[in-house]
């Protein structure tokens, strides 16, 4: 203190008083490894200032430790508080700046703690777990904790500032855990209090979209969240509540249920709006066209969508006059615009029948004037049954040729014999049954039957030669002429009895024989050998015409005739 007092005078200083002295020795006083002291920036030496804290000698501490001071400018004078760390070997001390600011952060976290405070922080970085906040030291901020429901855009967070509180921390291992989503907790109680104070059901309030699901939509009203359920939110069909509205929107809802013991509420879209199947009789009359968007396309019929709310069912039997319809995904497509015409209307059920066919003519109504009974046609064999063969005549209209009316002579079994598909073929319009939709043809039709000529032709008494075609136990079948055959029955053969003419003649062999009778209804010509060879070809010609005429005159001509002879034979029945 004397060298210093002399050394004073001797520099010509005035004399220094005992309380100056003292506060000089204070200001070079030793500072302890380990405190935290205040330090002024006395000199700016490239990118470090010299920073006097009081002791032997001054020290550097790097400018880029005074980043989280946040200031633009840091000038000559200003006084920080640093970190000592150790006494350096050649003399000075290690300073920190930035392990001051994180004691003095440590400080206030727990002080942050313990008064259930906030502290704010910015979002730096993804990692494991969660995301890296910087709040003056890194803290963890876990996923759960970053909202009230998972966030999709984590990025989205990078380089944001908010709020946190501490849920804990250890300062040893420089760890603190934060939470973003108890601040959010404590805010929304608060909304759920006062909304509970205040809604009623009936209510229509506002909310956003928190969450989507299969079955229908979350909705936070402020505080509280909501269900709308898909079946309330449109009066038409949904096939995803995402269709129609995505996370964040906001929209007008109205409160339809409100369970105050469980906190649950129910919501409805739809119920904002009037039902429309309220009016929809007079705004739909049966008979009246309009139009519709398809909407589902089943098995049995199309679904479309008149407006929202009002669907109708085009079953596939009233998409088209044909009998054989098509699958209906095979006429229209989810999405098309179609024309149709009201057919029915169940208000209770809220059902609508709908028809396309109806706004085409039907076919069947132009079929008698375009194909008239006796005309022919010209068409492809569509089908072949074993009854008969289709012929489509036009879209929705096919005609039918029986077996029975393919040939007047021929014994087909089966059509496939003589046609085949795709086939063009040529028939006569025999018949057209509108009510029951059926067109019946003919292809036989087309020539004259020869069995009515042969009915005029073979008289019975009329000697015919013919060939064998067949032999069998009950008699000869002889061919006449194409087509026509006649039947020598084995009585028919000889005076003498016959057990069976197989082998007494054989196919091919020709054969004469006398008409004994003949049908052109039945298709059928008696013959008989034994008339012809016992009285001789003349005398049984004569025979039969004679036999024809007695029967002729005989007959009964009129009805009082018939009963006469049913009274006489009634007598001599009992006479005998």
């Amino acid at each position: 203190m004397t060298d210093l007092n002399q050394s004073t005078l001797d520099n010509g200083s005035e004399e220094l008083s005992f309380a100056e002295l003292f506060e000089m020795e204070e200001n070079n006083k030793v500072i302890a490894v380990g405190d935290v002291a205040l330090g002024t920036i006395i000199g700016s030496v490239d990118d470090f200032f010299l920073v006097d804290v009081g002791d032997k000698a001054e020290s550097y501490i790097a400018k880029s430790e005074f980043r989280l001071d946040g200031e633009s400018e840091i000038k000559i004078g200003d006084a920080f508080e640093v970190f000592v760390e150790r006494r350096k070997e050649e003399g000075g001390l290690l300073l920190s700046r930035e392990k001051a600011i994180a004691i003095k952060v440590w400080e206030d976290i727990a002080k942050i703690q313990e008064n259930d405070g906030t502290i704010e922080g910015k979002v730096e970085s993804r990692v494991k777990g969660g995301m890296s906040v910087d709040i003056g030291v890194p803290a963890f901020l876990p996923y759960s904790q970053i909202d009230l429901r998972p966030v999709k855009d984590l990025d989205g967070l990078i380089g944001q500032s908010f709020e946190f509180k501490i849920l804990k921390f250890n300062r040893k291992r420089n760890n603190v855990v934060i939470s973003r989503r108890a601040i959010l907790e404590e805010e929304r109680n608060k909304l759920r209090e006062k909304m509970r104070s205040r809604l009623q059901e009936g209510q229509i309030i506002k909310g956003a979209v928190t969450n989507i699901t299969d079955y229908g939509l979350f909705i936070d009203m402020g505080g509280m969240d909501g269900l709308c359920h898909i079946t309330d939110l449109s009066w038409g069909r949904v096939s995803h509540p995402s269709k129609l509205y995505k996370v964040g929107q906001e929209l007008e809802v109205k409160v339809l249920k409100y369970d105050k013991e469980h906190d649950r509420v129910s919501l409805g879209v739809k119920q904002l709006r009037e039902d429309p199947w309220e009016t929809v009789i007079s705004r739909y009359p049966v008979g009246q066209k309009t139009t519709g968007r398809v909407v589902s396309i089943t098995d049995y019929g199309v679904f479309v969508e008149l407006e929202e709310g009002v669907e109708g069912l085009i079953h596939v039997s009233e998409m088209t006059w044909s009998k054989k319809p098509r699958h209906p995904s095979k006429m229209v497509a989810v999405g098309d615009e179609v024309e149709v015409m009201v057919l029915n209307i169940e208000t209770e059920t809220k059902r609508i029948s709908l028809g396309m066919k109806q706004l085409q003519p039907n076919p069947w109504d132009l079929v008698t004037e375009n194909y008239p009974v006796g005309s022919i046609i010209e068409g492809k064999i569509k089908n072949i049954t074993d009854f008969g063969v289709f012929i489509g005549i036009e879209e929705g209209i096919d005609g039918l040729i029986h077996v029975s009316d393919l040939s007047w002579t021929e014994r087909i079994k089966h059509p496939s014999e003589k046609y085949t598909k795709g086939e063009t073929i040529q028939a006569v319009v025999l018949k057209i049954d509108k009510e029951n939709e059926r067109f019946s043809l003919g292809i036989k039709q087309m020539v004259p039957d020869p069995w009515q000529a042969a009915y005029n032709k073979y008289p019975s008494g009329t000697v015919v030669e013919g060939t064998i075609t067949n032999v069998t136990d009950f008699g000869i079948f002889v061919k006449l002429e194409e087509g026509i055959e006649g039947l020598v029955h084995v009585s028919e053969i000889s005076k003498d009895k016959v057990k069976t003419p197989v082998g007494m003649y054989q196919v091919g062999d020709t054969l004469k024989a006398i008409v004994i009778n003949v049908s052109a209804k039945d298709r059928k010509i008696g013959l008989s050998v034994k008339t012809l060879e016992g009285d001789g070809e003349a005398l049984a010609v004569g025979s039969y015409k004679q036999h024809e005429k007695d029967q002729t005159d005989s007959s009964p001509s009129t009805f009082g005739d018939l009963l006469k002879a049913a009274a006489e034979s009634g007598n001599q029945s009992e006479g005998e």
